[in-house]
């Protein structure tokens, strides 16, 4: 585990399982397997731990490329499911951010004909149907109003939502508010914050729509130049460049 950036164990899985997403994203290896070569199985409870924090971007190679994950990556993505399923009071990003999780779980392997079961926020992992069943795309009303400061920086959180063929309520809501989310990347970047900025850029790779002036692709050579020593910050901003070359293409 590289100790550099890590100022706890949870932070240095965090760090580890990003560097390595993004070894992926830029190699596109779809067999190498993200967990394993952080040291991350599905028994290790702070590697787990760590799969919550990334989310669904453990799979995000597999998602961009369209190429099946390696069986260990979808195990601790699950694991990770199981064990840290929102609160009944988790803020309204948990909610989606597992959500998404679970749906992209689903994306490549597909709940059995037949299973109706949902699980939702507070579930206990092992009480419910897991992966294997539904669960409601959560309410998503909160970002409509939501002054575009505010709306930059949950959008920012939410971030691993920002993939092709993954429409939810949230994607629509970014699409809605495009201007809003390029003059937040602006303000991000001059106050520094180079994940909520990395973050924002994503979602409008994502989604199109900003303003011509905006210049994104200079703006995020420029968000990874000074933030690029966080690998969160890398990986937005790769994701974001394999999702415009593709809608170039």
């Amino acid at each position: 585990m590289d100790q550099t950036h890590a100022s706890s164990p949870l932070a240095g899985a965090v760090h580890d399982l990003a560097t390595e997403v993004v070894l992926a994203l830029r190699s596109g290896d779809h067999l190498a397997t993200v967990c394993g070569a952080a040291g991350i199985d599905e028994e290790n409870r702070t590697g787990i731990a760590a799969a919550r924090v990334i989310g669904a971007d453990l799979l995000l190679p597999s998602v961009l490329y369209g190429r099946h994950p390696h069986p260990g990556d979808v195990a601790v993505l699950d694991r990770a499911v199981r064990e840290f399923p929102p609160k009944p009071d988790a803020p309204a990003a948990t909610a989606w951010s597992h959500w998404h999780m679970i749906s992209t779980l689903q994306r490549f392997a597909p709940p059995p004909p037949g299973a109706t079961g949902t699980t939702g926020p507070g579930t206990a992992a092992g009480t419910g149907t897991g992966t294997s069943g539904t669960y409601a795309e959560p309410d998503a009303a909160w970002l409509e109003n939501a002054p575009w400061q505010s709306f930059t920086h949950q959008l920012s959180v939410l971030a691993p939502l920002a993939v092709p063929a993954a429409p939810s309520a949230v994607q629509r809501a970014a699409a809605d508010r495009a201007v809003d989310l390029a003059r937040g990347f602006v303000r991000a970047v001059r106050r520094r914050d180079w994940l909520q900025a990395a973050g924002a850029g994503r979602w409008l790779a994502a989604i199109g729509g900003e303003p011509a002036t905006l210049g994104l692709d200079r703006g995020l050579d420029f968000v990874e130049l000074m933030g690029g020593h966080d690998p969160r910050v890398t990986l937005h901003v790769r994701a974001a460049r394999l999702m415009a070359e593709a809608r170039a293409r």
